[in-house]
């Protein structure tokens, strides 16, 4: 099953948190005090906030799947955008343990295609890792860029 991921960077959690429980009439799975993620059915949605230095708004899209398999499939309609292709591999971002990758649309609009499989204690590892003042140490655009080939299903 492929779920839509919908990340936005806010001002003040506490107050979006509010703002997002009224409006999906639920409270977030999960809550940290940088980051809050709701893993919706109605609509099918991982949708998460988080602060940071960074302006509000949509951070990131994506496409979370949920098996190796799925994520190959998502890779191989990645190719056909004729687009860069930043892949990351496993990596750990957002409290969890990820195998991912990135390409942006033509408008500049970052998307993420994800298999998620475990959770991590931290916000983030490598490009995740956050300084004291909880930002982002390195920004997406610098991860490595390469197209990904069948073998990143077994990774």
């Amino acid at each position: 099953m492929r779920r839509l991921h919908v990340h936005i960077r806010v001002k003040d959690l506490s107050e979006s948190i509010s703002f997002y429980e009224a409006v999906f009439n639920s409270k977030p799975d999960i809550t940290k005090s940088d980051y809050a993620k709701w893993m919706l059915n109605d609509p099918l949605v991982n949708f998460a906030i988080s602060t940071g230095k960074s302006n509000p708004g949509i951070e990131h899209l994506g496409i979370q799947v949920d098996s190796k398999n799925e994520l190959e499939e998502v890779y191989s309609n990645l190719k056909k955008a004729k687009s860069i292709i930043k892949e990351e591999g496993k990596t750990t971002c957002c409290y969890s343990k990820s195998i991912k990758s990135w390409i942006t649309d033509p408008q500049g609009v970052d998307w993420e295609v994800f298999y998620t499989h475990g959770s991590s204690t931290v916000y983030g590892e490598g490009i995740y890792a956050r300084n004291d003042d909880q930002e982002l140490t390195e920004s997406i655009p610098d991860a490595p860029i390469k197209t990904c080939s069948s073998t990143c299903a077994n990774d």
